[in-house]
């Protein structure tokens, strides 16, 4: 299995990155994703990423940490861009969080340069996304992004669902699907094409069910994958292998 977003870069993992690297060896887990969120983590990610054959990244400027925002990111997003030709997997983590108290018109400003630059660099994106799904639908078809991506950490409607699958994007399923109250996102992912779909956990963040209040962790992407293989009553091997080869066909350069 592969978890197509995690962040184990993140200092909750510096006690026992490596521990929860074999634990998810032992529970079938090989291959992970860790998208970058702020320019002053981005050598770290890649450094964390090159001593492991295991682990992929990405860059990107994530909207949560807007407030340290300032133009030479996006020429240093675009350097890296070129020094990590055929190691990055995708740009991301990028979006629109209109959440947050950052101010609107500045995230959709670093989200557009920064799907800019996926295209300038044939790259697809990964993509946050809160309370914007209007604004970033827009946004990727005013700038005729057509390179794809993940819709990370989907939650939507099924009708927002299939407009991000006619761009050429896959939804990413996570923890919430294992919450029996998440019905729209349990009948969205149960609906649409498997061919559509990648598993993600978002650790540290976003604990699956009976483990609130708790630090996630990529060793629980196995009960993601069954809670989807319950909802979509297809074999769990076959979801599986599906969520699988859609991750490796939508991102680019993945190590395993």
């Amino acid at each position: 299995m592969i978890d197509s977003h995690c962040h184990l870069d993140f200092s909750a993992f510096d006690s026992d990155r490596e521990q929860v690297l074999q634990t998810c060896t032992e529970r079938g887990v090989s291959t992970f994703v860790i998208p970058g969120t702020q320019a002053n983590a981005w050598d770290n990610l890649i450094s964390l990423c090159n001593s492991s054959g295991r682990l992929n990244f990405a860059l990107g400027l994530h909207p949560y940490f807007l407030d340290d925002y300032c133009e030479s990111h996006l020429q240093q997003l675009d350097e890296l861009l070129t020094q990590q030709q055929g190691q990055v997997v995708a740009v991301g983590e990028i979006g629109l969080d209109f959440s947050l108290s950052i101010d609107s018109d500045l995230q959709e400003q670093v989200f557009t340069e920064q799907i800019r630059l996926a295209q300038q660099h044939d790259l697809p994106i990964i993509v946050h996304h809160r309370r914007s799904h209007n604004a970033l639908i827009r946004l990727l078809k005013e700038k005729r992004f057509d390179n794809g991506g993940i819709i990370h950490a989907f939650s939507g409607s099924y009708q927002e669902a299939q407009t991000y699958i006619d761009l050429g994007f896959k939804l990413g399923v996570g923890g919430i699907i294992t919450y029996p109250r998440a019905k729209k996102t349990r009948e969205v992912v149960a609906k649409v094409p498997l061919t559509s779909l990648v598993l993600e956990t978002d650790a540290p963040d976003m604990p699956i069910n009976n483990k609130q209040g708790q630090r996630n962790s990529p060793v629980y992407l196995p009960i993601i994958l069954q809670a989807l293989q319950a909802l979509r009553w297809e074999p769990a091997e076959v979801v599986k292998q599906a969520c699988w080869q859609n991750t490796f066909g939508i991102l680019v350069n993945i190590k395993t």
